[in-house]
């Protein structure tokens, strides 16, 4: 199987039913063998039943449901562990970058590039419609802080949710991740730079959208378990060393 898309969802019946469909529709002229994968994060909506019911008209789609909340990280990484494809993507399920994006992802993957992920401050990107001016200073604030806390300096945007890892860029990445909300995504870059896999930023075209759930204290919690990660790198480095020390004096 060349690729599996992860869709996580938290209270998506209304939004979710049109990306399934274009991801279907697109996916079906494909030559690939794919599968689709909708992870429900405990909605309290009808998110997983309007998922079971379109099951038999979708091709190779299939639920993994939760039923309790977790965060988005959570469920990222139940799904792209438990998919099957060579080529894992993870996409909003309100379809804010459309699926036929990854057309844009494979050159580099043939380039020997083992993540490629969407971003929205590149050149070449587009969001429509333009973000307020409030939340692009936000967001400008944020990945500085990403960048320089996080250590993901020269990645423009660590958030957008559109992002592919190889099959064994996942085994090791996400086997090891712990953060399990908004933060996830930098986590995932901060381990996959630690592997020394290749990380390609490609400008994707991006669909605004004024009822998005990320909200102030989303971006503040974000930024809080940046500082997270960091000093869980920098644990993990004192652990190691102090296995080796002890290995190497037989302590």
């Amino acid at each position: 199987m060349k690729l599996s898309v992860i869709i996580p969802a938290y209270n998506e019946e209304k939004r979710l039913p049109k990306t399934l469909q274009e991801v279907d529709v697109y996916l079906r002229q494909q030559s690939y063998d794919y599968e689709i994968i909708v992870v429900n994060d405990g909605s309290k909506d009808r998110t997983s039943e309007l998922v079971l019911s379109r099951a038999s008209h979708t091709n190779n789609l299939r639920l993994i449901n939760n039923k309790e909340n977790h965060g988005k990280g959570y469920v990222v990484r139940q799904g792209i562990l438990e998919a099957r494809g060579d080529f894992r993507l993870f996409m909003d399920a309100d379809n804010s970058t459309s699926i036929d994006q990854i057309e844009k992802m494979w050159p580099f993957f043939e380039q020997n590039y083992q993540v490629v992920i969407g971003s929205r401050d590149i050149k070449g990107s587009i969001t429509n419609p333009s973000q307020p001016l409030l939340r692009r200073l936000i967001g400008k604030i944020g990945n500085l802080i990403i960048q320089t806390v996080g250590g993901l300096f020269g990645i423009q945007d660590s958030q957008c949710g559109f992002k592919c890892f190889t099959k064994e860029a996942v085994e090791n990445v996400f086997s090891k991740t712990v953060i399990n909300r908004w933060g996830f995504d930098i986590e995932a870059l901060v381990l996959a730079q630690k592997f020394g896999y290749r990380i390609k930023e490609i400008p994707v075209i991006w669909k605004n959208d004024f009822q998005s759930r990320v909200n102030l204290f989303g971006v503040i919690k974000t930024l809080f378990e940046v500082f997270q990660i960091r000093w869980n790198l920098i644990t993990a480095g004192i652990s190691k060393f102090c296995f080796a020390i002890t290995k190497k004096y037989d302590l």
